[in-house]
């Protein structure tokens, strides 16, 4: 890593003597660090969690936390790194750490990590006939995500900054209504994301009767106050006339949106939803690549595309999707969020907010996220922030 900076910093400093003392842009000294930079191994670590605080949504119980962090090696000494999460199924990220190991990672060995959009292309052009979503997004998406690391590490930048940015900070939102606990603790759960700067707070809705989506909706507007943004989030629960109904009941309580209230394949009823209600609604986190994101918005059956860095893709899908959401005037807010997700965000400008969760007490990345004022400084690490801190792999290693 030493050497390489060291050649990097002489490159650039002959630069500047032969353009007369000023350095050459950013895209020059990219393509001097390509071609010295090789892929020499792919390293998967499957994680799981001890759940103490089992919560749900309307179709979802997530007691079995795992994940797959993917580390991929270079002949330079710089290690990139990616992640995928699993909130539900045991044995995903063994599963998926197969996958990377054995079909995914030897497409990528020797290839120059700047050469990015050749690597997405070999890697779905390699998994074609399985198609290009499910776990095999999963994996293309955590190795994007590492080459992106190693490009912004070598350029001692952090990625939104390689990118081109267009935001320093994002507005925030908190997820802290699920269905767990007593009705005291889920007021106590909104409060709390207030009292710790968030200035939006999303709930869960859908799992009952309307009459238990109304209550939910009143305390987490009495508890706020009216100068808070609230979301409510159905998970797929409902059918195209429940939707309608509850989301004409929902309109009461001044909702910044109503968040996929319906399965991903009805894109019909989501077009009729954004006909019928005046809440707009979100959706996204469950579908793959810019094609369906493409198909979603033509179809003009979203208000606020949600891409999510696992299934949507990786910074290349990201940056393609949040293009698509800009030209159709659809504003784009993540689905999660972290110091990866921020940093692609921070350069789409059709972005308004990333998802979160409490900020407080982040201790296994050393890129730590800053909430002021109700935003996210935009990260100062060089690379994605991807990274975990050895005590937090060795305390949760499965495989």
């Amino acid at each position: 890593m030493a050497k390489y900076v060291s050649s990097r910093r002489q490159f650039l400093h002959t630069s500047s003597l032969l353009a007369g003392g000023s350095l050459l842009s950013l895209p020059s000294a990219a393509q001097s660090a390509a071609g010295s930079i090789r892929i020499t191994n792919v390293e998967t670590i499957a994680l799981g969690f001890e759940t103490l605080n089992p919560h749900s949504d309307a179709i979802h119980l997530f007691n079995n936390r795992g994940a797959v962090v993917t580390k991929v090696h270079t002949d330079a000494g710089i290690t990139g790194w990616g992640h995928s999460y699993f909130g539900t199924i045991p044995n995903g990220p063994k599963t998926l750490k197969y996958l990377i190991d054995q079909e995914l990672a030897p497409i990528i060995i020797g290839q120059d990590p700047f050469d990015s959009r050749k690597i997405r292309a070999d890697l779905w052009r390699a998994t074609e006939y399985q198609g290009v979503s499910g776990l095999t997004h999963f994996g293309i998406s955590a190795i994007d995500t590492a080459i992106w690391d190693i490009v912004g590490k070598a350029l001692e930048l952090p990625v939104h900054k390689v990118l081109g940015s267009c935001h320093d900070r994002l507005p925030a939102y908190a997820m802290v209504g699920w269905y767990f606990g007593t009705p005291e603790e889920y007021a106590d759960s909104c409060r709390e994301a207030v009292d710790e700067g968030f200035r939006a707070i999303k709930i869960k809705v859908g799992a009952g009767l309307l009459s238990d989506d109304l209550r939910r909706l009143e305390t987490a507007r009495k508890t706020v106050g009216p100068d808070v943004r609230l979301m409510a989030d159905a998970n797929q629960a409902l059918s195209v006339q429940e939707a309608i109904r509850r989301g004409r009941a929902y309109e009461d309580y001044d909702l910044f949106w109503f968040e996929e209230p319906l399965p991903p394949w009805e894109k019909g009823g989501y077009a009729e939803l954004t006909r019928t209600l005046d809440v707009p609604i979100a959706t996204g986190e469950n579908e793959y690549t810019k094609y369906a994101f493409k198909d979603l918005i033509e179809r003009d059956a979203v208000d606020i595309v949600q891409p999510d860095i696992r299934r949507a893709g990786g910074v290349l899908e990201w940056l393609e999707i949040g293009a698509i959401a800009k030209a159709f005037g659809k504003p784009l807010a993540s689905h999660g969020g972290g110091p990866p997700q921020l940093n692609i965000l921070c350069a789409i400008p059709a972005a308004i907010y990333m998802e979160s969760g409490s900020l407080k007490g982040q201790s296994s990345r050393p890129e730590k996220l800053r909430l002021v004022e109700g935003e996210v400084l935009a990260p100062t690490m060089p690379g994605m922030g991807s990274e975990y801190t050895p005590d937090y792999i060795e305390k949760n290693r499965i495989g």
